[in-house]
């Protein structure tokens, strides 16, 4: 395999820029932080293994080459020119999407079409809407920049969850929110409205230093150069840990409880995982040191009117003050008079982040 090494663009929630890049320094990358995400230098195997990896990124694209373009017969030639035939197959369907920034080529419809073409005509492989493969075409400054979408499905999409609660907070999300907290996967960790129980099944899989890719397929399966060997003695050589914590869920809709259990077989993490239905005011904290209470309540806009909501925050507060002591409470929510309804004593709110149309921020305490 070629070696030689290439920018690699590791989306982020946008907002969660600065948790994904700490967490790919962590795994040994030399992360340069852009709105939108992260960049890193590196060959094949560092795009395999950010895609196997990474818990924070939603997608990995791969920069694969360019040139300069400053009409669309020119890049027509250089499209025909360039070596696709190095990555993609000739037996699989493509699809490519293009946008123009500050060019003289400024069609972004005209200028997929042509590039679409020159991969159709030039390496034979078929386009269509639902491929496997996606290039991505950057046209600014009359530099046009290919990218290859290594993912496929979204990277929170772990590929062992197939149960889902109705507002579902994101696998990527919860992993950076967690880390936001300073989670290492030593703390117990408890959320007492888990819905699915994301919060508490990311943070089994840290505690046992599980790849979060492990169970799903991604789309640098059907390139050309993929090699299956080398990829699956990559996966199999992340060994899980011992992991000395307990992680708890609770929620007050038996459903959700039912939910969770399953996730947490299909994830393997039943061992040191906990589920049962509670209201919040009958929680009672675990046995055991402090940890992190990490909790997504309702907050309006997601499940139906505001009022009610702010007693349940009150009460919330009330619990975590008398029964938590010592503990850190983080909270995410849009609403900033939610998260002030509950009285706890809050730090600065963390950075806003999109999530479902909504802006939210992870709120948190130091030790109660």
């Amino acid at each position: 395999m070629d070696n030689t090494e290439f920018e690699i663009f590791l989306v982020a929630t946008p907002g969660l820029e600065a948790p994904l890049a700490a967490e790919a320094a962590a795994l040994g990358w030399t992360p340069v932080t852009q709105p939108g995400g992260v960049t890193i230098r590196g060959g094949w195997p560092n795009v395999w293994r950010a895609n196997l990896m990474l818990r924070g990124a939603t997608r990995v694209l791969a920069r694969i080459g360019g040139f300069r373009a400053m009409h669309l017969a020119q890049l027509d030639k250089r499209a025909r020119k360039f070596p696709w035939g190095d990555l993609l197959r000739p037996d699989l369907p493509v699809k490519v999407e293009s946008v123009c920034r500050a060019s003289k080529i400024y069609h972004a419809g005209a200028a997929t079409q042509r590039i679409e073409r020159a991969i159709t005509e030039e390496l034979g492989a078929p386009l269509a809407a639902d491929a496997p493969i996606t290039v991505k075409a950057r046209i600014e400054d009359d530099l046009v920049t290919f990218s290859l979408d290594t993912t496929g499905d979204s990277l929170h999409k772990r590929g062992h969850k197939e149960a889902v609660a109705k507002a579902p907070m994101r696998e990527t999300m919860a992993a950076m929110f967690l880390a936001q907290m300073g989670y290492d996967g030593s703390q117990p960790v408890l959320d007492p409205m888990c819905g699915s129980g994301t919060f508490v099944l990311e943070a089994a899989e840290m505690a046992l230093g599980l790849a979060p890719g492990r169970s799903r397929a991604f789309a640098f399966q059907q390139l050309a150069n993929y090699d299956t060997s080398a990829f699956t003695r990559m996966r199999d050589a992340v060994t899980p840990r011992a992991a000395p914590a307990q992680f708890t869920g609770s929620d007050r809709d038996p459903g959700a409880i039912r939910m969770s259990l399953a996730n947490a077989a299909r994830a393997g993490v039943t061992d040191i995982t906990r589920f049962e239905a509670c209201q919040i005011t009958d929680l009672q904290r675990p046995e055991g040191a402090p940890g992190i209470v990490i909790v997504n309540p309702p907050y309006g806009a997601r499940i139906g009117g505001k009022g009610p909501l702010f007693g349940l925050h009150a009460q919330m507060g009330e619990v975590f003050r008398t029964r938590f002591k010592g503990w850190r409470v983080g909270i995410v929510t849009s609403e900033a008079g939610l998260a002030k309804a509950t009285g706890l004593p809050w730090q600065a709110p963390g950075p806003i982040v999109a999530h479902g149309g909504l802006k939210v921020r992870l709120w948190q305490t130091g030790p109660l």
